[in-house]
């Protein structure tokens, strides 16, 4: 049996339930094909969706200070309600801990983020709990010098108020869902591509695990973690400069001090001086992350079908009691809690946002760990390219862009390309 369709998009996460939204808005049939039972179900729905504006090029800063806006005013954008309402957006403000640097200043301005540096002495009025002291370069416990007292102390801390988290990922791709629905889309789940069908270097269509098959001229990986298979189903890989892997990561959950409201009292914090982020979890908890320092261990997965989906006790310990660095009075528990996921990152961890060099055949890959966030702009941008390149426009030559609705700045999804050189302003971490 076959169908027919307009764009098949692989992958029903944040960014292909995003995208199917902007190409419906545009008029085209999508059918979004997700080998599990719900849209964002995988990666996706292990984000700790937090939203911020600090990136390390001008062109991150640019689309998450963009994509804020959409989460500020999500179901204006949406249009539509979903049955199961709409996610929110949990307004926290943010700070930068031990990497105030001159850099992230010049960039957060030139773009027009509302920011404010404070000093250590605010800070610990505001956060009462936190220390002031700078424990750079990031270490792990099992370091003999860990535990030392540092000698320094940070000065100054940025805070941005337009920082928060979304407090239900799943439900944030479930809105996104409805609203493409609304407009025509498909969603399949529990059905697995097995092959990307092209005829004459043109994309004819994929083929289920099935056998089923859909018959399309424009295929679209969004597959997340699985993006480097999809990849070599069009057998594009060789063609393109940046590529991407399957990376294991985990994050932590760990009780507030007692007697502290951080539900309610709680910044999304990216804490430079120990290598970790952190931000409210329900229930009055902690969410810690690390943001990928030398000394953290990275493990690449070549299958993400399978892999060591339990926390494991030293990648807990290490990122828990980096965050008790920060807030000394944090009770450890006895047992490790949290979970394990795979991130999609490409080789200098900036996103590719691309056509590929098989005709219909596009790329909105390298995304996980730091574009949740970017997801309704990511949507924008692609549904772009996709139109002007399937009408002509030779994007390699002159990229497209895209004029964000809300900033009114210029986003170059050249900047995003496949064949660029690695970008070495990057983090080469989660930041982006």
């Amino acid at each position: 049996m076959s169908r027919t369709t307009d764009i098949v998009i692989i992958g029903a996460g944040i960014i292909g339930a995003a995208i199917a939204f902007e190409l419906g808005k545009k008029g085209y049939k999508t059918v979004n094909i997700d080998k599990l039972p719900a849209a964002g179900q995988g990666s996706t729905g292990s984000s700790s969706a937090g939203i911020r504006t600090h990136y390390s090029t001008w062109d991150g800063v640019a689309m998450a200070y963009e994509g804020y806006f959409h989460w500020k005013h999500w179901e204006e954008y949406l249009g539509v309600s979903d049955e199961r309402g709409p996610a929110r957006f949990k307004k926290t403000g943010g700070l930068v801990l031990g990497n105030a640097s001159r850099k992230l200043l010049t960039l957060l301005s030139e773009v027009g983020v509302d920011f404010e540096l404070w000093d250590m002495d605010l800070v610990k009025q505001k956060i009462p709990i936190y220390t002031d002291l700078d424990f750079s370069p990031a270490k792990r416990p099992d370091d003999e010098t860990f535990f030392d007292r540092p000698y320094r102390k940070l000065s100054r801390a940025i805070y941005t108020p337009s920082s928060g988290y979304i407090n239900d990922p799943q439900l944030a791709t479930h809105n996104l869902q409805a609203a493409a629905e609304a407009r025509g889309s498909r969603f399949m789940f529990n059905s697995q591509v097995v092959e990307i069908r092209h005829s004459g270097g043109k994309i004819i269509g994929v083929t289920l695990k099935d056998r089923q098959r859909v018959d399309a001229p424009v295929v679209v990986n969004a597959a997340g973690p699985h993006s480097f298979i999809v990849n070599r189903m069009a057998g594009i890989q060789d063609s393109m400069k940046i590529k991407t892997r399957a990376l294991r990561h985990e994050v932590h959950v760990v009780p507030a001090p007692k007697g502290y409201d951080f539900d309610n009292s709680g910044y999304v914090t990216s804490d430079f001086s120990n290598a970790t982020y952190h931000l409210p979890e329900v229930g009055n908890n902690i969410l810690v992350g690390s943001q990928d320092p030398a000394c953290d261990p990275k493990i690449w997965i070549d299958d993400p079908d399978h892999f060591n989906r339990q926390v494991t006790t030293n990648q807990w310990r290490a990122q828990v009691y980096r965050l008790a660095q920060r807030i000394p009075t944090l009770g450890i528990p006895d047992k490790p809690k949290g979970l394990a996921d795979l991130y999609d990152v490409s080789d200098d961890w900036i996103p590719i946002y691309d056509k590929s060099d098989l005709a219909g055949f596009y790329l909105a890959i390298g995304t996980s760990g730091n574009q949740f966030k970017n997801a309704p702009v990511v949507g924008r941008l692609m549904a772009e390219l996709i139109d002007s390149c399937e009408n002509g426009h030779d994007h390699d030559r002159e990229p497209v862009k895209l004029i964000g609705p809300y900033t009114g700045h210029v986003l170059n999804a050249g900047f995003y390309s496949r064949l660029r050189d690695i970008h070495r302003d990057s983090s080469f971490s989660v930041v982006g």
